[in-house]
């Protein structure tokens, strides 16, 4: 009897001393995406999707399937431009803290992208123009400090590239794929070397770096960038680590060049709007072939797919909320989110402990600032002791867990020139407060009964206008931001109670 027990006690120690597995993150970013710019509904009425004349435009069948397997989130924020969100996506920090409150500039740190004046007042020239600020614990350094291998590819912009934030090396990644401090590429063509000096003379502002094997080649950018991934997790699965891959398409940003395996999809389409149409096709492409990876390596039950965008949409407007990129309305800040396992099976020991509904719908406010703790959480990873991080893990949203509440909060600053100039916005349940600082004016909109943003409610709901502006006031002095200066006096200008 000694000798069986013994013998039990030695078989089953292997798996008492094994450590938990911990589940692959496939962080997939798409540039400039609304909620409209998809096969996918967004918009749900009455606990129903109901579609748009886009949906039946758009071919996205693998952000289809990503929806039927996981949960799909009819609420998600980003900030209404690139780098705010991709800096918040590294840091868990609002921008108004973080001070990247606009987009910076591809090389030189020198430049103020957000500049604006106007008769009385002036942008501010304090922001962060440099980008990211390397000293704050950032997501892919805590990550690979925990064991995971950390790769990256594509859209960076987390800075100027005469910066440390230009290159994504100095965030904590282990790889660089074509990362570099722009916001978008030269061109997506091979042919053209992924630059703009074709059809702009001696311009390499845009140079999308580190693909050199694909120039002068018939390749588009979107497929290199996913080949380049493919290789750089066959090589993690390699080396038995874990992996976070942030795959962060240039794609469906501007140039608009049509992509041409999917022209003949869109016969009714031509210039500009064929373009963007072949490009949100690669790009759903790209995901199904990194699914499909993922499931011929023998992973995806260990994978989890976490679908996202950095602002709404920048080609028409990101139907049918009001307005697009750049904006204070909900059309510059509703993006898509999709959770989803690479492959499901209930019965993989990661998934029965995160499991994830299947073709099922959230309507909770999840944001931009939530994704990092929300991927320390999931990867068993923690941020170090007193760090600051305004976002929260959100990962019970992610398993369907009804008793899970957020503030649903979302404040956005940006005292800057885009398509829209020097707003402020804060979400504080379905109620919604903008400031335009020019005119010293406000707008309130009731995103319940209102999410397209037709009537300003504020002449007529003045009590719940105070409310929230005095919500919106206390947290953009907690989180220090920069506001307008007064052209006279350099003096900032404060957000004013008095003209509601």
């Amino acid at each position: 009897m000694i000798k069986y027990f013994v013998l039990f006690c030695v078989c089953c120690l292997p798996a008492r001393c094994e450590p938990q597995k911990r589940p692959n993150i496939l962080f997939f970013l798409v540039d400039d995406m609304g909620v409209g710019d998809t096969s996918l509904p967004f918009l749900y009425e009455n606990g129903k999707p109901k579609r748009i004349p886009t949906n039946d435009l758009y071919r996205t069948p693998n952000m289809e399937k990503l929806a039927k397997t996981g949960r799909l989130f009819t609420q998600a924020y980003s900030y209404s431009v690139c780098s705010p969100t991709r800096i918040s996506l590294m840091t868990g920090q609002t921008a108004p803290r973080h001070g990247v409150t606009t987009w910076t500039h591809p090389k030189k740190s020198s430049v103020d992208t957000g500049r604006v004046q106007t008769k009385t007042i002036r942008s501010p020239g304090n922001w962060t123009i440099q980008g990211l600020n390397l000293s704050l614990p950032l997501l892919p350094r805590i990550l690979k400090e925990a064991g995971y291998k950390t790769l990256f590819a594509g859209k960076a912009h987390f800075g100027p590239d005469d910066t440390p934030a230009g290159n994504p090396l100095n965030l904590g990644f282990d790889l660089n794929i074509a990362g570099y401090g722009g916001g978008g590429p030269g061109a997506y063509h091979g042919k053209h070397n992924f630059s703009a000096a074709w059809r702009s003379k001696n311009n390499h502002t845009w140079d999308v770096p580190g693909l050199e094997e694909y120039h002068g080649k018939d390749v588009f950018l979107t497929e290199a960038i996913t080949l380049e991934m493919k290789e750089a997790i066959t090589d993690a699965i390699h080396q038995k680590k874990p992996f976070f891959s942030y795959m962060s398409h240039y794609a469906v940003h501007a140039p608009y060049e049509v992509d041409d395996r999917f022209k003949k999809n869109y016969p009714q389409l031509k210039g500009h709007a064929l373009a963007f149409a072949t490009l949100v096709e690669g790009m759903d492409k790209s995901l199904g072939d990194l699914v499909r990876h993922l499931e011929e390596s023998g992973v995806a039950e260990e994978t989890l797919i976490i679908f996202f965008s950095d602002n709404g949409s920048t080609f028409q407007t990101n139907a049918p909320y009001r307005d697009k990129k750049g904006s204070r309305y909900e059309g510059g800040l509703r993006v898509p989110l999709i959770v989803s396992w690479a492959k499901p099976n209930s019965n993989n020991p990661l998934q029965r402990e995160f499991q994830i509904p299947s073709n099922s719908v959230d309507h909770t406010v999840v944001t931009c600032v939530d994704m990092m703790p929300t991927i320390l959480g999931i990867a068993g990873a923690k941020a170090p002791k007193d760090t600051m991080l305004d976002g929260v893990d959100v990962s019970p949203t992610f398993r369907g867990d009804a008793t899970f509440k957020t503030n649903s909060t979302f404040t956005t600053h940006f005292p800057h020139k885009h398509r829209n100039t020097l707003f402020s916005t804060h979400r504080e349940g379905d109620w919604k407060i903008i400031y335009n600082y020019g005119p010293e004016s406000w707008e309130l909109y009731d995103l319940e009964s209102d999410p397209f943003e037709k009537k300003n409610l504020i002449s007529e709901k003045p009590e719940i206008g105070r409310k929230i502006a005095g919500k919106l006031i206390q947290v953009l002095d907690e989180q220090n931001a920069d506001y307008p200066l007064v052209l006279k006096t350099g003096k900032p200008v404060k957000l004013d109670l008095s003209k509601i």
